[in-house]
């Protein structure tokens, strides 16, 4: 088939095209991340609006992570097997048509429907953005795409916040909340406008792939998040009503899944699970790593958000003020650290995982130290370092944690890493949310205190992904250590010679993969 204006030639030659194609991509994917965090300054809003109660509020915020992670393996696969640009066109129609109707929602239910399907419709999306990129890209260029992808998902999220606090103000307190989601139209009016001129095509029929979309597989693997899900995104404001009682729903239905997946594997088909991506060098460990840090990261906005609001007296748009920094730091680190992470390979992500945690206790130190309505500027300058950090690691991260991933599986696999981080951030928030109210209540109302706290959570999981990193870096300096050649008996040994012994043959790091040329 020849390339067409954003596919590649035979031998990889890349084509004009694919930077306005990842523009596109980036316009649908400011969507699906602002709406991650946009809602948490409108909880009050949705209060007062629709009279929402706390169980409402908890699925308003919490029933988008839900479905987004229940959609994103087998959304994945949809696009690998079916077309990335049909199911990202899908996904924009059914996100915009939610969107609205998040916006003119009559009561709270009305509202956490509407909050479902976009979940859902941002689940279809997301997995065709990754995809799109591994498809697209190649060499170092791909590390600078996955640094815009970094740098918009960093700064989309982190501006939520602000952008929410902006538009309530506009808006006024009672009908203000309905332009966080009036808000995504124009985005996904100009994107739908710009995708079916600028995306590549999708293969034609009797091009496509014969992979089967394994539905069994993906029930099966629907049904073990959902059980995972469900208890830690509803325990972030009721601890004791979440049912935990489906964690074991999901873990058996879970084991129930791995069996299917190699009974499928050995009937000579292409399961959900698939090996070709699990022996992907670097997967598994940038997926365990990227989980363990998203744990801690993403829970950072929800305590801050309610220490400004509600323990300082912040309103919304300055809640959003205050994470700026954050966000700065955060989408101009991502964009950097994407054109290099091709020379300086994990390293990169350990420093992040570092400086992030110098910034996390930092803003720790200050928030014991201080609590006043000043607090928000003391801490700009740890945030930014934290902020900093985080773009060191997510998209570093990713760009290895994909680099090695066969091109026609990269939905997939970009579906399977970002459903472990959303599981990782959900058990996150309710864990850091369950400590600060906690500490909270025990202290008296002490909002400082339960922050630190809170915090110190956060700290921890940073630092476990940073345990994690440091040791697969020194088990590769290991790795490549010279060692005794011992068939050189005699003169060799005497003389020094040896050989040197890696694993470069597997090692994303040390061989000239999709970057195009060595690691150090």
């Amino acid at each position: 088939m020849p390339a067409t204006d954003h596919q590649r030639t035979d031998d990889g030659t890349p084509v004009p095209g694919r930077w306005r194609a990842l523009a596109v991509c980036m316009l649908a994917g400011v969507m699906i991340f602002v709406d991650v965090s946009i809602v948490n300054v409108a909880l009050p809003a949705f209060q007062d609006g629709l009279g929402a109660s706390p169980a409402d509020l908890s699925w308003i915020v919490a029933g988008y992570t839900l479905t987004f992670g229940l959609a994103l393996v087998p959304a994945g696969r949809l696009g690998d097997g079916r077309g990335r640009k049909r199911v990202l066109v899908a996904g924009l129609v059914l996100f915009a048509l939610a969107s609205l109707a998040a916006g003119l929602a009559q009561d709270a239910t009305w509202l956490v429907v509407a909050r479902l399907v976009q979940g859902l419709a941002g689940g279809l999306v997301n997995p065709q953005l990754l995809g799109l990129i591994q498809q697209m890209f190649r060499g170092t260029e791909r590390g600078t795409a996955f640094g815009v992808f970094g740098a918009v998902n960093a700064s989309s999220t982190a501006i939520g916040p602000l952008l929410g606090g902006l538009l309530i103000a506009a808006g006024g307190p009672g009908e203000g909340w309905r332009w966080v989601f009036l808000v995504n139209l124009p985005l996904a009016a100009a994107a739908l406008a710009l995708a079916p001129r600028l995306l590549p095509a999708d293969p034609a029929p009797d091009q496509r792939t014969r992979t089967s979309l394994d539905p069994i597989g993906a029930v099966l693997l629907g049904v073990a998040v959902l059980g995972v899900l469900l208890p830690v995104v509803l325990a972030e404001r009721d601890p004791a009503a979440a049912p935990w009682w489906t964690l074991a729903v999901g873990l058996v239905v879970g084991v129930g899944f791995v069996a299917w997946e190699r009974r499928y594997a050995r009937r000579g088909h292409d399961p959900l699970l698939n090996e070709r991506v699990l022996r992907s060098p670097g997967y598994v460990l940038g997926t365990a790593l990227g989980t363990l840090y998203m744990a801690g990261s993403t829970a950072i906005f929800f305590v801050l958000t309610v220490y400004l609001q509600q323990g300082l007296g912040y309103s919304a748009l300055l809640a959003g003020l205050a994470t700026m920094p954050y966000a700065v730091g955060s989408a101009v680190a991502a964009a950097w650290g994407g054109r290099v992470v091709a020379r300086v390979g994990r390293p990169l992500v350990l420093a992040g995982t570092l400086v992030m945690a110098l910034g996390i206790l930092a803003t720790l130190l200050v928030v014991r130290v201080r609590t006043d309505p000043s607090t928000g500027l003391l801490t700009a300058l740890p945030l930014l370092v934290a902020g900093i950090g985080s773009g060191l690691v997510i998209t570093p991260n990713q760009a290895l944690t994909l680099q090695r991933v066969p091109t026609d599986q990269g939905g997939t696999a970009g579906g399977m890493q970002q459903t472990a981080q959303r599981i990782g951030s959900s058990i996150g928030i309710a864990l850091v949310a369950t400590v600060f109210f906690a500490v909270l209540a025990a202290s008296g109302q002490q909002f400082g205190t339960a922050l630190a706290a809170g915090l110190a959570v956060v700290l921890a999981c940073v630092l476990a992904a940073a345990a994690l990193g440091l040791a697969d870096v020194v088990r590769r300096r290991r790795a490549r250590r010279p060692v005794p050649d011992l068939t050189a008996v005699g003169t060799g040994l005497a003389s020094g010679t040896a050989t040197d012994v890696t694993d470069d043959a597997t090692d994303p790091h040390t061989t000239a993969g999709t970057h195009g040329h060595p690691h150090p």
